[in-house]
């Protein structure tokens, strides 16, 4: 299996299971149970402690809460919205070059936004995760099935529009949003952290 690699960092002036993302698309709210903490909640639905934390601002003390509370889940509608943006640019520049659409798919959508989250909880820029490895290993820990395989990585920019026009503007990263090989595509957007966003774009051929 082959897999290529391509970042784009712009700087400005100024976590796991797929069925632990499932319930983050299903869910918005959590009852607290006896014996729950805010830390295990947000294993539970694979959300980063911080972002547990932003999302409930109702809590005067992160580390007490009780049963029966009502505890927010920070859903990923709108990030999911920024990754169809980016899905649906993509495959306009695709057309643009006479190739097929790409498809979305949700598994590796996944793994992408798990890559762009990691990126920016840890601290790093680069497509060796210090938790998941490269990203073959990664996406072959999903248990997603691929012959070739490409991963595209941003930090910095605002909007789908914007990061999809810097890879299109990046001889190497324009070569695997045009390769004609690939056939399924999937983006992981994230907010916060050292440069604002966080976005990762995985490319497999199946």
């Amino acid at each position: 299996m082959k897999t290529k690699l391509t970042c784009i960092l712009i700087t400005t002036s100024l976590f796991f299971s797929l069925i632990g993302l499932h319930k983050i698309n299903a869910v918005s709210t959590y009852i607290v149970k006896k014996g729950d903490t805010l830390w295990t909640i947000s294993r539970e639905f694979q959300i980063g402690l911080s972002e547990m934390i932003r999302a409930n601002p109702q809590l005067k003390d992160p580390n007490i809460i009780y049963p029966g509370q009502n505890i927010k889940i920070p859903g990923i509608t709108s990030q999911s919205s920024f990754e169809n943006q980016v899905i649906e640019l993509t495959n306009k520049e695709r057309e643009k070059n006479g190739l097929p659409p790409l498809q979305a798919d949700g598994n590796l959508s996944g793994v992408a936004l798990y890559k762009s989250r990691d990126m920016r909880d840890a601290g790093y820029f680069s497509h060796r995760s210090p938790t998941y490895g490269t990203p073959e290993e990664m996406i072959t820990r999903f248990h997603i099935v691929y012959s070739e395989a490409s991963e595209n990585i941003a930090a910095g920019q605002m909007s789908p529009a914007k990061v999809v026009r810097d890879w299109m503007d990046s001889p190497v990263h324009r070569k695997n949003i045009l390769n004609r090989a690939y056939t399924h595509v999937g983006v992981g957007y994230v907010d916060g952290g050292t440069y604002g966003s966080y976005w990762t774009q995985l490319f497999i051929a199946k």
